[in-house]
């Protein structure tokens, strides 16, 4: 049975480039093929694809939430793929449950191989990136916790967080008491910086 795939990408050439790599392999069948998330939210939430590919360039926590939703759809996975991830990047979307990331960089190979993989089921992380961003030593937070510590780091306000997490405002407020409570910190101004000093985030 083949794969159907969406790609999303807002640049047209490397979304021309990639339908047209995938399509000559012979169990993946580009269904779509689309210039903004959100564009592929709506596709995906119309035609349910088995696997979405999404462009991802920087620290956009607005395609990490995006591809959760996109995951947490009856049938269909999802996957970033970028010219290299952070740890922080990585820890936010393991905690959001996207099936995979994959760089630009690797052979066409190795990337059909990663989309059967999430095809599957399993989810293609690397291993050793991963292991870096989600053992925090001496850290007792929550990868979701981290989340909401990362968006505060940015400036992010509760309603913000919320927002961008799919996470009630009181959630959100929980998450931020607690975060405090585990660090012995005064207040999540404080905390952040405990988290900095620790080179968690």
């Amino acid at each position: 049975m083949g794969i159907d795939v969406l790609v999303s990408d807002d640049l047209h050439l490397s979304r021309f480039a990639l339908s047209a790599l995938l399509e000559r392999h012979e169990e993946i069948r580009v269904v779509g093929s689309v210039e903004s998330n959100l564009d592929a939210l709506e596709f995906a939430e119309l035609h349910s694809p088995d696997v979405v590919i999404i462009s991802f360039e920087d620290a956009d926590s607005d395609t990490i939430a995006i591809a959760e939703k996109i995951a947490s759809l009856p049938g269909c996975r999802s996957m970033l793929l970028g010219r290299a991830f952070t740890r922080s990047v990585v820890r936010q979307a393991f905690a959001a449950g996207i099936g995979g990331m994959v760089e630009r960089s690797v052979p066409p190979r190795q990337f059909f191989e990663a989309i059967h993989r999430v095809h599957q089921g399993e989810r293609v992380f690397d291993a050793e990136l991963t292991v870096a961003a989600l053992i925090n030593r001496d850290s007792t937070l929550t990868l979701r916790e981290f989340s909401v510590l990362e968006h505060v780091s940015r400036g992010d306000t509760v309603v913000e967080i919320a927002a961008r997490l799919h996470l009630s405002e009181g959630t959100v407020r929980n998450y931020l008491s607690s975060m405090v409570t585990k660090l012995g910190a005064r207040n999540r101004i404080d905390a952040l910086r405990i988290a900095r000093d620790a080179r968690w985030i």
